[in-house]
């Protein structure tokens, strides 16, 4: 019986990343929804940091299994570093995907291309059922868009473009996404650790 990982968070295309991300480590990758435990932890942290210690460190002790949890969000410059921990939140408490993508947009509307530079950044945390926790991040830049473009990924992915690809995180292929977002580079790093863990 391999041990196993629980993932924090029931977001199904986060999920379905973070299986592709952390395939070939040598544990059961399970979901909250999968054991039937309730999530009810409060994101009350000001940081991605605080938000995935919280989040895997609640499970992790009242589960018993190691945890691993992420907070991540998009920074844009113009709206000095905003909407950062709040990305899930930024157009109200249950707005879709296309309300936060059509909010963000508004609020940089008079913003030039040339000024709308911006950034994805992820922590993951992972957390044992003692309380332990250990840390990894990662971050991917690119600009704002004045449209949505692509249909993959999820979030914020149709606005934010890639100069080197020349597309938006929504148009490149899922396994191009998996080498180079903010949470693929985040998650290679928890893979090192999960591996050692292992052990």
């Amino acid at each position: 019986m391999r041990p196993k990982l629980l993932l924090a968070t029931n977001n199904a295309g986060k999920v379905k990343e973070f299986r592709s991300l952390l395939a070939g480590i040598p544990f059961d990758l399970v979901t909250p929804k999968e054991l039937g435990i309730t999530m009810a932890v409060e994101e009350t942290g000001t940081t991605y940091r605080e938000n995935a210690r919280l989040k895997a460190c609640v499970l992790a002790v009242q589960n018993g299994l190691l945890t691993l949890a992420d907070d991540s969000g998009l920074e844009v410059a113009a709206l000095h570093g905003a909407p950062g921990v709040l990305s899930a939140r930024y157009a109200g408490e249950n707005a879709s995907n296309d309300e936060r993508i059509a909010y963000l947009l508004s609020k940089l509307k008079d913003v030039p291309p040339e000024k709308r530079s911006a950034r994805f950044y992820c922590v993951i945390a992972i957390a044992k059922p003692d309380g332990t926790v250990q840390f990894c991040d990662g971050e991917c830049k690119g600009t704002i868009t004045i449209k949505t473009s692509g249909a993959n990924g999820f979030g914020y992915d149709p606005v934010f473009y890639l100069p080197e690809f020349g597309k938006t995180m929504a148009e490149i292929p899922a396994d191009v996404k998996n080498q180079i977002s903010h949470r693929a580079i985040a998650a290679q790093k928890a893979k090192k650790l999960l591996l050692k863990m292992a052990e």
